[in-house]
C-alpha cells in the first residue's frame, strides 16, 4: 500500500473516532450546560417538552439520567440461570426514557404517533411529558415535583397511589437523589448561555 493510503486511512480513523457515537452518553453527565452544549439537539426537544407538559428541563434532565444516563440506545441487562443459560431482559424497558413496549405503544396510540422512537430524544421527551401530565390527573402530583413524579413514573400510577415506593429504602433514596440532580441542573441551566429555554 502506498504511503498517502496509509495516512488517508490513519485521518479517517482518527477523525472517526471523535465523532459522537450512536447511543453514547454526552462526555459530563454532571454539566446540564456541558450536556446541551455538546447535544444541542436536546434543548429543543427539552423547550417542546415544557411548551407542551409544562415540565421544566432540569427535571427531565435529571429523569433521563437516572433511567439511560442519556444513552439513547440503553437496554437492561439480560437475566441468566445459573449464572450461564440466557434468559432474555429483565425488562423490555429501552430508549432514553427506558419505556416498556407495552407503556410506548400507549403512548403511540395516545398522540405520539406510530413513528415515534424511543432513541430519539424529541420522542422520548415528549413521551416522558405525556406520562407525566396524566401522572397530575391521576395522582396530582404537580408536575414538577421531581421526587414524586420519579416515583410514580418508577412503580407507575397505581403502584404509586398504592405505596410500592415505601417498602423500598433504595427506590426512595434515588427519587431524592434524582430531586438533587434537577436541582442542580436547574442552577446549571440558569447560568448557562446554551439554554435557551
Amino acid at each position: 500500500m502506498s504511503r498517502k493510503f496509509l495516512a488517508l486511512v490513519m485521518v479517517l480513523v482518527v477523525l472517526g473516532s471523535c465523532g459522537e457515537r450512536k447511543g453514547s452518553a454526552p462526555r459530563d453527565l454532571d454539566n446540564a450546560c456541558s450536556i446541551i452544549t455538546e447535544r444541542p439537539q436536546y434543548v429543543r426537544a427539552f423547550k417542546n417538552a415544557k411548551r407542551k407538559y409544562g415540565v421544566e428541563p432540569a427535571v427531565l434532565m435529571a429523569m433521563i439520567y437516572q433511567e439511560s444516563k442519556f444513552i439513547s440506545n440503553n437496554r437492561t441487562p439480560h437475566q441468566y440461570a445459573m449464572g450461564i443459560i440466557p434468559l432474555g431482559r429483565q425488562s423490555s424497558a429501552f430508549g432514553y426514557a427506558q419505556a416498556l413496549d407495552g407503556t410506548w405503544e400507549e403512548y403511540q396510540r395516545g398522540g405520539g404517533g406510530f413513528g415515534a422512537r424511543r432513541d430519539d430524544i424529541n420522542d422520548a421527551t415528549d413521551f416522558m411529558g405525556w406520562y407525566m401530565s396524566q401522572t397530575v390527573e391521576e395522582t396530582g402530583i404537580p408536575i414538577n415535583d421531581t421526587r414524586n413524579q420519579y416515583l410514580a413514573y418508577h412503580e407507575g400510577r397505581t403502584g404509586y397511589l398504592r405505596g410500592t415506593y415505601k417498602s423500598k429504602s433504595w427506590l426512595v433514596r434515588i427519587a431524592n437523589e434524582v430531586e438533587g440532580r434537577s436541582y442542580l441542573y436547574a442552577s446549571q441551566l440558569a447560568n448557562c448561555r446554551a439554554a435557551r429555554f
